[in-house]
C-alpha cells in the first residue's frame, strides 16, 4: 500500500470556455496526444448541439453530463468462497471519469460519420435522457438495485 497520498494535478482550463471540466472531457477524449485534435472535435460537436438544439451547447452538454453520472455501482467481494455483487456508493471524481468515458466510448461506437457529429448525437441523446451512455448508467443503477440484499457485506 502507498505510504503517501499522490497529490491531485490541476489540469488548466480550456481556452474557448476557461472551464476544467471541459479540459478533463477533452483529455480523455484524446488519442495518441493529439490534444488540438480533441478540442477541434469538441468545440465542433458543441457548435452542431447549439444549431440542433437552439440551445446553449456547454450547457446542454452539462446537463447530458449529470443525466449519464451514476451515483452507485457494484464491486466484486469474495465472501466465503462465493463472489458477491455489493453495491457502493461512488466518490466524486470517479462518477465524472466514469460518465465521460461512457459517453465518449459510445460516441466512437457509433456507426459512419465524424467523430464531432456522433458526439454531438450522443451529447443529444444523453441530455434527453435516451441513448447509450444514460442506459449503461440506468444498468448499472438497476444492477446495484438487485444486489441491495448484499449490501452488509461492505467494507
Amino acid at each position: 500500500m502507498r505510504k503517501v497520498k499522490p497529490k491531485i494535478r490541476r489540469i488548466e482550463p480550456d481556452p474557448r470556455f476557461n472551464d476544467e471540466l471541459v479540459a478533463k472531457f477533452v483529455n480523455n477524449l484524446m488519442l495518441d496526444g493529439k490534444k488540438s485534435t480533441a478540442y477541434t472535435i469538441f468545440y465542433d460537436a458543441i457548435d452542431m448541439v447549439q444549431e440542433k438544439t437552439s440551445e446553449d451547447g456547454l450547457e446542454t452538454w452539462k446537463k447530458a453530463l449529470s443525466n449519464v453520472t451514476p451515483q452507485v455501482e457494484v464491486r466484486s467481494r469474495r465472501v466465503g468462497g462465493a463472489t458477491f455483487q455489493i453495491p457502493q456508493e461512488i466518490r466524486g471524481s470517479r462518477k465524472t471519469s466514469m460518465a465521460m468515458k461512457w459517453m465518449i466510448g459510445f460516441a466512437r461506437k457509433r456507426s459512419g460519420k465524424p467523430m464531432a457529429q456522433r458526439l454531438a448525437e450522443e451529447i443529444i441523446a444523453a441530455s434527453r435522457e435516451e441513448g447509450a451512455a444514460y442506459k449503461k448508467k440506468e444498468d448499472t443503477h438497476r444492477m446495484a438495485e438487485a444486489n441491495k440484499a448484499f449490501s452488509h457485506f461492505r467494507i
